[in-house]
Protein backbone atom coordinates (compact mmCIF):
# COMPACT_ATOMS: atom_id res chain seq x y z
CA UNK A 1 0.00 0.00 0.00
CA UNK A 2 1.18 3.45 -0.81
CA UNK A 3 0.56 4.93 2.35
CA UNK A 4 2.57 2.23 4.17
CA UNK A 5 5.51 3.49 1.81
CA UNK A 6 5.29 7.08 2.76
CA UNK A 7 5.01 6.23 6.48
CA UNK A 8 8.24 3.88 5.90
CA UNK A 9 10.10 6.68 4.33
CA UNK A 10 9.35 9.34 6.78
CA UNK A 11 10.43 7.06 9.54
CA UNK A 12 13.77 6.21 7.94
CA UNK A 13 14.27 9.85 6.88
CA UNK A 14 13.45 11.16 10.42
CA UNK A 15 15.87 8.75 12.02
CA UNK A 16 18.53 9.51 9.67
CA UNK A 17 18.35 13.21 10.42
CA UNK A 18 17.97 12.67 13.80
CA UNK A 19 21.18 10.51 13.79
CA UNK A 20 23.28 12.38 12.03
CA UNK A 21 26.41 13.44 14.20
CA UNK A 22 26.33 16.85 13.52
CA UNK A 23 22.78 16.95 15.15
CA UNK A 24 23.57 14.63 17.72
CA UNK A 25 26.64 15.69 18.69
CA UNK A 26 25.13 19.37 19.02
CA UNK A 27 24.70 20.36 23.06
CA UNK A 28 21.84 22.38 22.46
CA UNK A 29 19.50 19.44 20.95
CA UNK A 30 21.16 16.94 23.27
CA UNK A 31 20.21 19.08 26.05
CA UNK A 32 16.66 19.51 24.09
CA UNK A 33 16.08 15.97 23.61
CA UNK A 34 15.46 14.94 26.81
CA UNK A 35 13.04 16.99 28.18
CA UNK A 36 11.11 16.86 24.80
CA UNK A 37 11.44 12.91 24.99
CA UNK A 38 9.81 12.88 28.39
CA UNK A 39 6.93 14.93 27.28
CA UNK A 40 5.96 13.11 24.06
CA UNK A 41 6.67 9.68 25.66
CA UNK A 42 3.49 8.05 26.69
CA UNK A 43 0.78 10.77 26.50
CA UNK A 44 0.81 10.80 23.26
CA UNK A 45 -0.34 7.31 22.95
CA UNK A 46 -3.39 7.92 25.16
CA UNK A 47 -3.71 11.87 24.82
CA UNK A 48 -5.34 11.37 21.36
CA UNK A 49 -8.35 9.05 22.15
CA UNK A 50 -9.37 10.89 24.94
CA UNK A 51 -9.67 14.15 23.29
CA UNK A 52 -11.27 12.92 20.34
CA UNK A 53 -14.08 10.97 22.64
CA UNK A 54 -14.22 13.80 25.16
CA UNK A 55 -14.16 16.98 23.25
CA UNK A 56 -14.84 16.00 19.83
CA UNK A 57 -14.33 18.84 16.97
CA UNK A 58 -13.08 20.97 20.21
CA UNK A 59 -10.22 18.43 20.80
CA UNK A 60 -7.69 20.97 19.58
CA UNK A 61 -8.57 23.74 21.71
CA UNK A 62 -8.10 21.37 24.72
CA UNK A 63 -4.71 20.52 23.09
CA UNK A 64 -3.69 24.18 23.23
CA UNK A 65 -4.86 24.99 26.61
CA UNK A 66 -3.05 21.70 27.96
CA UNK A 67 0.21 23.18 26.32
CA UNK A 68 -0.46 26.57 26.80
CA UNK A 69 -0.74 25.46 30.62
CA UNK A 70 2.27 23.60 30.72
CA UNK A 71 4.04 26.39 29.13
CA UNK A 72 3.01 29.17 31.83
CA UNK A 73 4.63 26.01 34.43
CA UNK A 74 7.55 25.89 32.07
CA UNK A 75 8.29 29.36 32.48
CA UNK A 76 8.08 29.65 36.53
CA UNK A 77 10.04 26.91 36.22
CA UNK A 78 12.43 28.43 33.89
CA UNK A 79 12.42 31.68 36.20
CA UNK A 80 13.64 29.92 39.34
CA UNK A 81 16.94 27.96 37.26
CA UNK A 82 17.68 31.84 36.73
CA UNK A 83 17.28 32.54 40.38
CA UNK A 84 19.29 29.58 41.44
CA UNK A 85 22.08 30.19 39.02
CA UNK A 86 22.67 33.74 40.32
CA UNK A 87 22.11 32.86 44.05
CA UNK A 88 19.11 34.59 44.69
CA UNK A 89 17.38 32.24 46.67
CA UNK A 90 20.50 31.13 49.12
CA UNK A 91 19.56 34.52 50.72
CA UNK A 92 15.68 33.26 50.99
CA UNK A 93 15.19 30.69 53.33
CA UNK A 94 11.39 30.05 52.53
CA UNK A 95 12.25 29.74 49.49
CA UNK A 96 15.12 26.66 50.35
CA UNK A 97 11.88 25.38 52.81
CA UNK A 98 9.33 25.14 49.84
CA UNK A 99 12.03 23.65 47.73
CA UNK A 100 12.79 20.99 49.91
CA UNK A 101 9.18 20.22 50.20
CA UNK A 102 8.71 20.47 45.87
CA UNK A 103 11.77 17.52 45.66
CA UNK A 104 9.09 15.48 47.76
CA UNK A 105 6.25 16.07 45.47
CA UNK A 106 8.17 15.33 42.63
CA UNK A 107 9.84 12.01 43.98
CA UNK A 108 6.46 10.81 44.52
CA UNK A 109 4.97 11.80 41.19
CA UNK A 110 7.85 10.01 39.94
CA UNK A 111 6.50 6.57 41.36
CA UNK A 112 3.07 7.37 40.13
CA UNK A 113 3.98 8.34 36.94
CA UNK A 114 6.48 4.57 36.71
CA UNK A 115 3.18 3.00 37.29
CA UNK A 116 1.52 4.53 34.55
CA UNK A 117 4.25 4.39 31.98
CA UNK A 118 4.58 0.45 32.92
CA UNK A 119 0.68 -0.18 33.14
CA UNK A 120 0.82 1.38 29.37
CA UNK A 121 4.17 -0.56 28.48
CA UNK A 122 1.87 -3.77 29.77
CA UNK A 123 -1.12 -2.82 27.89
CA UNK A 124 0.55 -2.06 24.65
CA UNK A 125 3.18 -5.65 25.03
CA UNK A 126 0.08 -7.59 25.11
CA UNK A 127 -2.32 -5.73 22.94
CA UNK A 128 -1.00 -7.61 19.69
CA UNK A 129 -0.95 -10.89 21.08
CA UNK A 130 -3.54 -13.82 21.96
CA UNK A 131 -4.05 -12.65 25.65
CA UNK A 132 -4.32 -9.40 24.71
CA UNK A 133 -6.92 -8.84 28.42
CA UNK A 134 -6.12 -6.46 31.54
CA UNK A 135 -5.16 -9.58 33.66
CA UNK A 136 -1.95 -10.58 31.67
CA UNK A 137 -0.92 -6.68 31.18
CA UNK A 138 -1.40 -6.25 34.61
CA UNK A 139 0.91 -9.50 35.27
CA UNK A 140 3.73 -8.51 32.75
CA UNK A 141 3.69 -4.91 34.55
CA UNK A 142 3.70 -6.64 37.71
CA UNK A 143 7.24 -8.74 36.17
CA UNK A 144 8.80 -5.84 34.94
CA UNK A 145 8.17 -3.66 38.38
CA UNK A 146 10.05 -6.40 40.59
CA UNK A 147 12.40 -6.96 37.60
CA UNK A 148 12.99 -2.75 37.94
CA UNK A 149 13.47 -3.53 42.10
CA UNK A 150 15.50 -6.41 41.56
CA UNK A 151 18.32 -4.93 38.95
CA UNK A 152 18.15 -1.76 40.75
CA UNK A 153 18.34 -3.48 44.17
CA UNK A 154 21.66 -5.41 43.57
CA UNK A 155 22.86 -2.98 40.70
CA UNK A 156 22.73 0.49 41.39
CA UNK A 157 21.59 3.06 38.73
CA UNK A 158 24.33 2.61 36.27
CA UNK A 159 22.48 -0.93 35.62
CA UNK A 160 19.29 0.59 35.60
CA UNK A 161 20.65 3.00 32.91
CA UNK A 162 22.30 0.26 31.15
CA UNK A 163 18.56 -1.59 30.67
CA UNK A 164 17.48 1.45 28.23
CA UNK A 165 17.25 -0.56 24.84
CA UNK A 166 15.90 2.01 22.10
CA UNK A 167 16.98 5.22 21.30
CA UNK A 168 14.66 8.43 21.72
CA UNK A 169 15.38 9.03 17.85
CA UNK A 170 13.86 5.90 17.03
CA UNK A 171 10.94 7.17 18.86
CA UNK A 172 10.85 10.39 17.28
CA UNK A 173 11.04 8.71 13.79
CA UNK A 174 8.07 6.37 14.61
CA UNK A 175 6.20 9.40 15.55
CA UNK A 176 6.79 11.44 12.67
CA UNK A 177 6.06 8.46 10.45
CA UNK A 178 2.43 8.19 12.68
CA UNK A 179 2.03 12.07 11.57
CA UNK A 180 2.40 11.26 7.55
CA UNK A 181 -0.49 8.75 8.10
CA UNK A 182 -2.07 11.14 9.72
CA UNK A 183 -2.11 13.80 7.21
CA UNK A 184 -2.54 11.57 4.57
CA UNK A 185 -5.47 9.78 5.90
CA UNK A 186 -7.09 13.32 6.45
CA UNK A 187 -6.97 14.84 3.13
CA UNK A 188 -8.39 11.63 1.85
CA UNK A 189 -11.44 11.92 3.87
CA UNK A 190 -11.57 15.44 2.74
CA UNK A 191 -11.02 15.05 -0.78
CA UNK A 192 -14.06 12.57 -0.16
CA UNK A 193 -16.00 14.59 1.58
CA UNK A 194 -16.23 12.43 4.78
CA UNK A 195 -14.62 15.05 7.48
CA UNK A 196 -16.33 15.15 10.58
CA UNK A 197 -17.19 17.30 13.04
CA UNK A 198 -17.88 15.43 16.41
CA UNK A 199 -20.02 17.06 19.45
CA UNK A 200 -18.41 17.00 22.75
CA UNK A 201 -19.12 14.65 25.09
CA UNK A 202 -17.80 16.35 28.22
CA UNK A 203 -18.56 20.01 28.51
CA UNK A 204 -18.92 22.93 31.15
CA UNK A 205 -17.17 22.08 34.32
CA UNK A 206 -17.03 18.43 33.36
CA UNK A 207 -14.59 19.13 30.53
CA UNK A 208 -12.71 21.54 32.53
CA UNK A 209 -11.66 18.83 35.47
CA UNK A 210 -11.29 16.06 33.10
CA UNK A 211 -8.70 18.22 31.49
CA UNK A 212 -7.11 19.19 34.72
CA UNK A 213 -6.71 15.40 35.17
CA UNK A 214 -4.45 15.46 31.82
CA UNK A 215 -2.18 17.76 32.62
CA UNK A 216 0.66 14.73 33.35
CA UNK A 217 0.08 14.13 29.30
CA UNK A 218 2.13 16.70 28.44
CA UNK A 219 4.90 16.86 31.69
CA UNK A 220 8.33 16.26 31.31
CA UNK A 221 9.41 19.60 30.81
CA UNK A 222 10.78 20.05 34.41
CA UNK A 223 13.57 17.43 33.63
CA UNK A 224 16.07 20.38 32.35
CA UNK A 225 15.87 22.01 36.34
CA UNK A 226 17.64 19.08 37.59
CA UNK A 227 20.69 18.67 34.22
CA UNK A 228 22.71 21.32 35.79
CA UNK A 229 25.87 18.43 36.27
CA UNK A 230 25.83 19.06 32.44
CA UNK A 231 24.69 22.13 31.34
CA UNK A 232 24.44 25.58 32.43
CA UNK A 233 21.40 27.43 33.15
CA UNK A 234 21.01 29.06 30.01
CA UNK A 235 21.18 25.93 27.77
CA UNK A 236 18.70 24.57 30.28
CA UNK A 237 16.50 27.47 30.27
CA UNK A 238 16.51 27.40 26.37
CA UNK A 239 16.60 23.67 25.59
CA UNK A 240 13.30 23.48 28.11
CA UNK A 241 11.56 26.15 26.25
CA UNK A 242 12.59 24.62 22.47
CA UNK A 243 11.10 21.14 23.75
CA UNK A 244 8.18 23.05 25.01
CA UNK A 245 7.59 24.60 21.24
CA UNK A 246 8.37 21.27 19.15
CA UNK A 247 6.47 19.58 21.15
CA UNK A 248 3.36 22.04 21.07
CA UNK A 249 3.80 21.93 16.99
CA UNK A 250 3.54 18.18 17.14
CA UNK A 251 0.84 17.31 19.59
CA UNK A 252 -1.06 20.19 17.53
CA UNK A 253 -0.76 18.23 14.38
CA UNK A 254 -1.70 15.30 16.15
CA UNK A 255 -4.68 16.31 17.20
CA UNK A 256 -5.50 18.45 14.65
CA UNK A 257 -5.34 16.01 11.88
CA UNK A 258 -7.09 13.37 14.43
CA UNK A 259 -9.85 15.08 15.78
CA UNK A 260 -12.24 14.97 12.10
CA UNK A 261 -11.42 11.66 10.62
CA UNK A 262 -12.88 9.01 13.17
CA UNK A 263 -16.86 8.60 13.95
CA UNK A 264 -17.11 7.87 17.70
CA UNK A 265 -18.09 4.36 17.61
CA UNK A 266 -14.33 4.09 16.54
CA UNK A 267 -12.91 4.85 19.38
CA UNK A 268 -13.14 2.81 22.46
CA UNK A 269 -11.39 4.09 25.57
CA UNK A 270 -8.92 1.99 26.87
CA UNK A 271 -4.86 2.12 27.23
CA UNK A 272 -4.56 1.34 23.36
CA UNK A 273 -7.33 2.51 21.84
CA UNK A 274 -4.73 4.45 19.40
CA UNK A 275 -3.84 1.05 18.06
CA UNK A 276 -7.83 0.26 16.90
CA UNK A 277 -7.69 3.84 15.26
CA UNK A 278 -4.75 3.47 13.72
CA UNK A 279 -5.28 0.24 11.93
CA UNK A 280 -7.93 2.72 9.92
CA UNK A 281 -5.03 4.50 9.03
CA UNK A 282 -2.55 2.08 7.76
CA UNK A 283 -1.84 -1.52 8.46
CA UNK A 284 1.90 -0.87 9.35
CA UNK A 285 0.72 1.63 12.05
CA UNK A 286 -0.17 -0.47 14.61
CA UNK A 287 3.46 -2.27 14.45
CA UNK A 288 5.04 0.56 14.98
CA UNK A 289 3.47 2.32 17.87
CA UNK A 290 3.80 -1.51 19.71
CA UNK A 291 7.73 -0.75 19.28
CA UNK A 292 7.16 3.10 19.50
CA UNK A 293 5.34 2.25 23.16
CA UNK A 294 7.58 -0.23 24.47
CA UNK A 295 10.64 1.91 23.87
CA UNK A 296 9.15 5.00 25.47
CA UNK A 297 7.47 3.41 28.19
CA UNK A 298 10.24 1.27 29.44
CA UNK A 299 12.98 4.35 28.97
CA UNK A 300 10.48 6.62 30.84
CA UNK A 301 10.10 4.28 33.38
CA UNK A 302 13.76 4.03 34.11
CA UNK A 303 14.56 7.32 33.89
CA UNK A 304 11.94 8.22 36.48
CA UNK A 305 13.15 5.16 38.67
CA UNK A 306 16.45 6.50 38.85
CA UNK A 307 15.23 10.07 39.47
CA UNK A 308 13.28 9.21 42.06
CA UNK A 309 15.39 6.94 43.63
CA UNK A 310 18.45 9.63 43.62
CA UNK A 311 15.54 12.90 44.81
CA UNK A 312 14.43 10.32 47.43
CA UNK A 313 18.17 10.13 48.88
CA UNK A 314 19.05 13.67 48.31
CA UNK A 315 16.05 14.86 50.07
CA UNK A 316 16.59 12.36 53.48
CA UNK A 317 20.04 13.12 53.48
CA UNK A 318 20.88 10.20 52.78
CA UNK A 319 18.81 8.36 55.22
CA UNK A 320 16.65 6.65 52.62
CA UNK A 321 19.19 4.96 50.21
CA UNK A 322 18.38 4.65 46.80
CA UNK A 323 17.74 0.43 46.64
CA UNK A 324 15.51 1.35 49.63
CA UNK A 325 13.19 4.24 47.51
CA UNK A 326 13.15 1.87 44.49
CA UNK A 327 11.68 -0.90 46.68
CA UNK A 328 8.95 2.13 47.61
CA UNK A 329 8.70 2.85 43.73
CA UNK A 330 7.72 -1.29 42.54
CA UNK A 331 5.67 -1.77 45.98
CA UNK A 332 3.02 1.52 45.15
CA UNK A 333 3.67 0.54 41.31
CA UNK A 334 2.18 -2.96 42.12
CA UNK A 335 -0.57 -1.59 44.69
CA UNK A 336 -1.55 0.96 41.73
CA UNK A 337 -1.55 -1.46 38.90
CA UNK A 338 -4.08 -3.91 40.84
CA UNK A 339 -5.98 -1.43 42.56
CA UNK A 340 -6.76 1.38 39.53
CA UNK A 341 -7.39 1.71 35.86
CA UNK A 342 -4.69 3.46 33.59
CA UNK A 343 -7.30 6.41 33.51
CA UNK A 344 -6.72 6.60 36.94
CA UNK A 345 -3.38 6.39 37.53
CA UNK A 346 -3.18 9.29 34.95
CA UNK A 347 -5.54 11.35 37.07
CA UNK A 348 -3.06 10.82 40.40
CA UNK A 349 0.31 11.42 38.17
CA UNK A 350 -2.05 14.74 37.06
CA UNK A 351 -2.60 15.67 40.91
CA UNK A 352 1.31 14.38 41.73
CA UNK A 353 2.80 16.45 39.33
CA UNK A 354 0.59 19.60 40.11
CA UNK A 355 1.62 20.11 43.63
CA UNK A 356 5.18 20.11 42.23
CA UNK A 357 4.19 22.88 39.44
CA UNK A 358 2.43 25.01 42.21
CA UNK A 359 5.15 24.63 44.64
CA UNK A 360 7.38 25.75 41.57
CA UNK A 361 4.67 28.37 40.93
CA UNK A 362 5.20 30.11 44.51
CA UNK A 363 8.93 29.50 44.62
CA UNK A 364 8.94 31.59 41.82
CA UNK A 365 6.73 34.33 43.11
CA UNK A 366 8.73 34.68 46.46
CA UNK A 367 11.71 35.15 44.03
CA UNK A 368 9.87 37.72 41.33
CA UNK A 369 8.59 39.60 44.88
CA UNK A 370 12.13 39.87 46.35
CA UNK A 371 13.66 40.76 42.81
CA UNK A 372 10.82 43.95 42.91
CA UNK A 373 8.80 42.33 39.82
CA UNK A 374 5.10 42.82 41.43
CA UNK A 375 3.43 41.67 38.14
CA UNK A 376 5.54 38.68 37.52
CA UNK A 377 4.93 37.72 41.02
CA UNK A 378 1.02 38.24 40.68
CA UNK A 379 0.76 36.22 37.79
CA UNK A 380 3.40 33.42 39.42
CA UNK A 381 0.76 33.29 42.17
CA UNK A 382 -1.97 32.68 40.06
CA UNK A 383 -0.33 29.99 38.36
CA UNK A 384 0.15 28.07 41.60
CA UNK A 385 -3.51 28.52 42.33
CA UNK A 386 -4.45 26.67 38.93
CA UNK A 387 -1.96 24.03 40.18
CA UNK A 388 -4.01 23.74 43.42
CA UNK A 389 -6.90 23.99 41.23
CA UNK A 390 -5.68 20.90 39.52
CA UNK A 391 -5.24 18.94 42.53
CA UNK A 392 -8.20 19.46 43.69
CA UNK A 393 -10.87 18.95 40.95
CA UNK A 394 -8.63 16.54 38.39
CA UNK A 395 -10.65 13.78 37.51
CA UNK A 396 -9.70 10.63 35.27
CA UNK A 397 -11.48 9.49 32.02
CA UNK A 398 -14.03 7.30 32.46
CA UNK A 399 -13.41 4.03 29.83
Amino acid sequence: MLVNTFILLAVLISAFILMLPRLASSKGWRATITPLASIIGSGFLVLGPILDASYGKFAPLVMAGLCLCAYLFGSAIRFNIRQIDIGANQSAPLSLKIETVSSWALAFAYIISVAYYLNLFGAFAVSLTSVGDPFHAKLLTTGVLLLILMVGWTRGYAALERMEQFSVSIKLAIISGLLVGLILFFFKQASDHELLLNPATKTGWAGVTLAFGLIVTVQGFETSRYLDDEYDAQTRIKSMARAQWISTVIYMVYIGFLAYVFEPSAIKLDETSIIDMMKIVAPILPLLLVAAALSAQFSAAIADTSGAGGLFSEVSKGRLKPNQSYALLVGIGIALTWSANIFEIISYASRAFAIYYSLQAIIAALGAKNAHHYGLAFAYLSLALLGIAIVLFGVPVEG
